[in-house]
């Protein structure tokens, strides 16, 4: 904002020095014209770009759509936000529950302090307890300073867990101690602080299945679930995949500088019945990448830029044309998770293969995080120790 405003400056100042040869110099009238034309285009384009990128971060900020579901969400958010209690957002990945966290955090009175996102599996484990919770000079070979933790630094504001299912029992047990009294203990640190943060959490795991099968604390289930909301799959709210989808091609053309575009009704028809397994973040990702390379204003149904497993509307459709019949017996959604379950095994397993269970090449070879390749692995109870016996 500032630098748009910089320059308005400057063309105030240019205006003065024009105007200043203009009486200095002999007089021409159509020089002045055409200086004090190019200083207004040139304030009323900043001004334009100004309210344009300022209309745009208030959208980022907020959560698009119509339908019901969306309405009721958005509710259920400002109802939570006026409260203090601990919150947990669920739902497939993809979804927006970061963006659910955000709103409630700006809905909240704790808006004008920090919220802190902290993505749980992309951080090592090993280095997780102090990067949440602090250190103190030398509890370890690397301390060489006391390191306040993302805890203490969000004190008075939230901090969002996002995918808080990943989280060993040992970290799961630090937290509880933290919703129960208030108090962290920095590692190397025999004393407890208090610090006054909001818990958001959110999850695409079932944790109710990790709770079977001792992966993760009931008590801290419980502390965590006080308010629960779910955010739903983009297959639930078809309806507001067109305003998605325009909100993002508007969204890249003002941010690329690109002239504005617009889907045909065959393209937005096809993108509404896609299989959007990676919901609002695939839906993203593919309207930019057709936003780039479409020609013309209007986008057509053969631009629709898909990924590998949906490169064109033909490998589209015979997908759809050759589903298993007994995938045709169950409702959408549970055929649609078997789907993804069977292509995420066969997937994980042939790569681990390739490798004799090395983790890390084979999640290199897929192009994934590390990570990530483990997470799904736990999620689909793929062990790497049997494909080093083959």
């Amino acid at each position: 904002m500032m630098t748009a405003y910089g320059a308005i400056d400057i063309a105030v100042e240019s205006l003065k020095k024009g105007a200043y040869d203009f009486i200095t110099k002999p007089l021409d009238v159509e020089r002045l014209v055409h200086l004090l034309n190019k200083c207004i285009q040139h304030q009323t384009l900043i001004r334009k770009n100004i309210l344009l990128e300022k209309q745009l971060f208030e959208r980022q900020t907020k959560i698009i759509g119509e339908s019901k579901k969306i309405k009721n969400i958005l509710n259920q958010l400002k109802i939570i936000a006026k409260s203090d209690l601990t919150a947990l957002i669920t739902g497939e990945s993809g979804t927006g529950k970061e963006l659910a966290a955000k709103t409630i955090h700006e809905w909240s009175p704790r808006k004008e302090k920090k919220l802190i996102i902290v993505n749980c599996p992309a951080i090592p484990e090993s280095l997780l307890e102090s990067e949440l919770f602090g250190y103190k000079k030398g509890a370890f070979t690397q301390a060489m300073a006391d390191k306040k933790g993302l805890f203490e630094i969000a004190d008075k504001g939230s901090i969002f867990l996002d995918e808080i299912g990943d989280l060993s029992i040992n970290l799961q047990t630090k937290l509880l101690r933290f919703l129960q009294e208030g108090e962290i203990r920095p590692v190397g640190e025999n004393r407890t602080k208090k610090v006054d943060v909001r818990i958001i959490a959110a999850t695409n795991h079932d944790l109710q299945k990790k709770i079977e099968k001792d992966l993760f604390r009931e008590d801290l289930y419980y502390r965590l679930n006080v308010v629960n909301i779910r955010m739903p799959s983009l297959y639930e709210i078809k309806e507001d995949i067109p305003i998605i989808a325009n909100f993002f091609l508007n969204e890249f053309c003002i941010m690329n500088n690109i002239p504005q575009k617009t889907f045909s009704p065959e393209a937005m028809d096809l993108l509404v019945n896609f299989n959007w397994t990676g919901n609002i973040r695939e839906l993203k990702n593919i309207v930019q990448r057709t936003a780039l390379f479409s020609s013309g204003n209007i986008i057509s149904m053969d631009e629709i830029k898909f990924d590998k497993r949906g490169s064109s509307k033909a490998q589209y459709f015979n997908e759809i044309s050759h589903l298993n019949v007994d995938l045709l017996e169950i409702p959408y959604h549970q055929a649609k998770e078997q789907i993804l379950r069977d292509f995420s095994v066969d997937y994980l397993s042939e790569h681990l293969k390739k490798t004799k269970g090395n983790v890390t090449l084979a999640a290199q070879m897929s192009g994934l995080d590390r990570q990530y390749f483990q997470q799904l692995m736990r999620k689909y109870n793929i062990l790497s120790e049997r494909f080093r016996l083959q």
